[in-house]
């Protein structure tokens, strides 16, 4: 069973300015998990007057490594039948995920934000590695042994866990790993 990233936003300046906030829209055919960083240029086409903006891969080839957003959703699972759709179903935070032409939340990290996310949110493991950074054509972070320049890259501060309430006995807790952003 695929498990999907849980993102704690510990200290986060979009907690209280609204401008580092926004509604985001995928393709139908990219499905984002919260921890998912991406960029927001451009509103989707026909939303005017709501605000909803078309999310874009990083790419370096537009030198866009940084000024990027961070989907962060309430953890509302889904399960889709046919044309239905059922939320709720599951306690547990890592089955959720932001479906592809769907709206979700973002927020933009800012220099000194301390975020704490599970390994799901990385593409590799962090061994060695204590930063994370933005990278080439994904939206997942990439663990490094140095920060990139001119990318949203984030250096590790704790290792620590998150509870879950998933009725369960012996998997209640999920190794997690605190980060401050030390650039945008």
């Amino acid at each position: 069973m695929t498990t999907y990233a849980i993102l704690i936003q510990n200290r986060v300046a979009a907690m209280n300015v609204d401008a580092y906030n926004r509604s985001a829209i995928a393709g139908s055919d990219v499905d984002l998990q919260n921890g998912s960083v991406f960029r927001l240029d451009t509103l989707e086409a026909g939303s005017s007057g709501c605000e909803v903006w078309a999310v874009t891969a990083p790419a370096t080839s537009t030198s866009t490594l940084n000024n990027l957003w961070m989907a962060y959703s309430p953890e509302v699972n889904t399960l889709v039948s046919g044309t239905k759709m059922y939320r709720g179903l599951s306690p547990d935070p890592r089955d959720f995920y932001n479906a592809g032409a769907y709206v979700f939340d973002a927020f933009k990290p800012q220099v000194g934000d301390i975020v704490t996310l599970t390994a799901d949110a990385f593409t590799s493991a962090i061994s060695s590695n204590t930063y994370l950074n933005a990278a080439d054509g994904v939206y997942t972070l990439t663990p490094g042994a140095s920060q990139t320049t001119s990318a949203l890259s984030l250096q590790l501060i704790d290792t620590t866990y998150v509870s879950l309430a998933d009725g369960s006995i012996s998997t209640q807790r999920v190794t997690a790993y605190k980060f401050v952003v030390l650039a945008n």
